[in-house]
This record gives structure tokens, sequence and C-alpha cells, in this order.
């Protein structure tokens, strides 16, 4: 048995129909991307995209210490969750081999300015492998180590008397690995819950590496022949063991926990009130400006002997290879857009947020 459909039924499956259609023309983007300052400041600056295209943008932000499972896990799907993967530099070499990431190389001299980018940020957030010339991400942040120190610890009179009585030079900034030491000891004093330094030397992901890398290298050691990439003779040598001694020192002058600390055990040990001084990375410092004010100060990675050495960070925006070639293309006009050098201009003023343009 038929039945007539009346005009208000046809009229209620049009509209229908429009709205399916209006929703499958909404065009969005999610990016996955650690939990710190650059990444909520990269989904403000996304709305400006949105405005200009259209086109609606998600930073999905997970924190650091579960970031490189969750993102490695979910390639193991048949499709990823994010269209574009703000991954750690070290990971670069995985997402190329395994087709993890697409390759830009054919397209990206013609999307952006490849003579503005920095050539340490080209070599090392973007090529792999390294001198190849082909290219799987666009720079995102740029980093390095350095140091929070208590300026006004440092500042104060009675303490500089003290410490000037002691060690016979006066309580500044270090320059060395040995001043740094002086330092710390100075002012560790855990019957009064004050430490003297925060290292980073994290079990979970990088932080133990990164920590390490500044005491290896300028205490002589490698970790290998960058040419040949052997180990032996480079990594087990005396000169790799005393950094490493060295580091291992320093510990005892930390606060409970300061042997197994991340990034953010680092950053909690400082802004908490009780340590002197706080290796971890330049994003994190415009926070601890806001919550300390100008109690704080900033220095270099101390050297030794005449050698300092510092861990540079950096995270590129790579495409997934499992996402449709429409989303792609999406993905392509966004990492295009913020390449761009007034929106660099804007990007940099956003806490922890640092480019790859060389101007």
């Amino acid at each position: 048995m038929k039945r007539a459909i009346g005009p208000a039924a046809v009229a209620l499956l049009v509209s229908l129909w429009v709205v399916a259609a209006a929703d499958a023309d909404e065009k969005s983007l999610t990016i996955w991307w650690a939990q710190w300052d650059p990444a909520a400041g990269l989904q403000e600056l996304s709305q400006d995209f949105t405005a200009e295209t259209g086109v609606a943008v998600t930073v999905h932000q997970i924190p650091w210490g579960s970031y490189q499972d969750q993102v490695f896990l979910e390639y193991g799907n048949e499709s990823t969750a994010f269209d574009i993967v703000v991954g750690d530099s070290q990971w670069i070499g995985r997402g190329a081999t395994k087709g993890l990431y697409l390759e830009l190389t054919d397209w990206i001299g013609g999307a952006i300015d490849l003579d503005g980018i920095h050539p340490l940020a080209k070599r090392y957030l973007m090529e792999y492998p390294t001198g190849s010339g082909k290219i799987w991400a666009a720079p995102c942040e740029t980093d390095a180590l350095g140091f929070a120190y208590r300026r006004d610890w440092f500042e104060d009179m009675q303490e500089q008397t003290t410490f000037r009585a002691k060690y016979g030079r006066e309580l500044a900034p270090p320059q060395t690995w040995e001043q740094f030491r002086d330092i710390a000891e100075f002012f560790h004093r855990p019957a009064s819950k004050r430490y003297g330094a925060a290292l980073l030397s994290g079990r979970g992901y990088d932080s133990i590496t990164m920590g390490f890398q500044p005491f290896l290298w300028a205490f002589g050691g490698a970790w290998g022949d960058p040419e040949t990439f052997a180990v032996k003779g480079h990594l087990d040598t005396p000169a790799a063991a005393e950094g490493l001694q060295f580091m291992i020192e320093l510990l005892k002058f930390s606060a409970p926990g300061g042997t197994n600390a991340d990034y953010g055990g680092v950053l909690n040990a400082f802004t908490n009130g009780s340590t002197a001084m706080a290796l971890n990375y330049f994003p994190f410092f415009p926070g601890i400006v806001e919550a300390m004010g100008d109690k704080v100060g900033f220095f270099v990675v101390p050297g030794h002997d005449g050698t300092r050495a510092i861990s540079l960070g950096g995270q590129g925006m790579s495409i997934s290879t499992k996402i449709p070639a429409l989303q792609q293309a999406l993905a392509k006009r966004f990492i295009a857009w913020f390449q761009q050098k007034s929106v660099q201009q804007k990007w940099i003023t956003y806490p922890g947020a640092f480019t790859a343009n060389k101007e």
C-alpha cells in the first residue's frame, strides 16, 4: 500500500538534507601537541586562521610525560584523530621511515619561505635523513635549556656577605659548572626546606637525556660519531664519565624527589619557592615570571674548561598519512598560513612561543 507524502513532510525532508549538507561542508582541523603555554598560544592564534578561512582548529593538549606514547599509539589505528601533530624533534626519523609523516618535500618550497628559516631549525626540525633534502615537517616551536634563579636570594646583602666569606668571590649567576656547584651547596639548607638546585633527571620521556647533555658535551664526551653512528669510543670515555659524575654530585643539592625530576617536577620545585636554581626549557619561563615576578632572574647554562654546551629543543608540524586527502590539503593550508612572517610576528607574542624565522 502506497501513501502520498504531503507538502509538510517534503519540506521537512528538504530542510534536513540542507542541514546535513551544511554540516558536511563544515571544515575543521585537529592538532595534537604537548600541554604547555605554547600550545595554548597556538589555540588562540588559530582563531585568526578560522576567521580567514572558516576552518575551525582544535589544539588538543597532552601532558608531556605521556605525549609520545599517546601519539604513536594513535598511529596504530587505521586513521588518526589528529590531522597535524607537533612532533618532538627526535621523532622525525620514526615518522619518516615508518610512513607516519606525510612527505612535504615537493610542496613546501612553493608554500613557505625556506630561506627565512634558521639553518639549524631546517636541519633538525624539518629534514630526514640529515642532509638529504627530504622534508617531513615545518617548524613550529624552537627552544633551548636555560636556568631560572632566585634573584632575591642572590641579591640579599647577608647572603652575599656570607658567600663571599666562604668562597672568596661575589655571589652572582655562575659561568662555570664549578661555580654552579658552590652556589648550589651554599643555598642547600634542607633543615629549612631550602634547596640548591633542580636539574632534569626524570626517567619518563627525555628529561634526563636533555638534562645530561650539557654535562656530557661540556666535559668533552659525546653520544657517538655523527657520521658513522659509532658509540664506542665516544660515550664510554673518561670525559663522558666525568660529566656524568659531576651531574650526579649536583643532584645531592636538590629537593626530595630531585633525582627523578621531569620538566614539571623541576618547575614545581622552583615555583614553590624552595629552590635556588632550576634547569628547564625557555617556554616554561614566562609562567615562572607570572608566578614569581621580580624574585626571579635567568642565566645561560654554565660551561666547563672553556666549553659551554646547551640542549636545543623544538618541535615541527607534521601531517598524518592516516587522514583523507582533503584533510591533508587543509593541514598544508594551515602550515603555510602559520609560516607567514606576519603570523610568526604575532606567534612570538604568546607566552613561551619562539619562531624559527631568522628575522
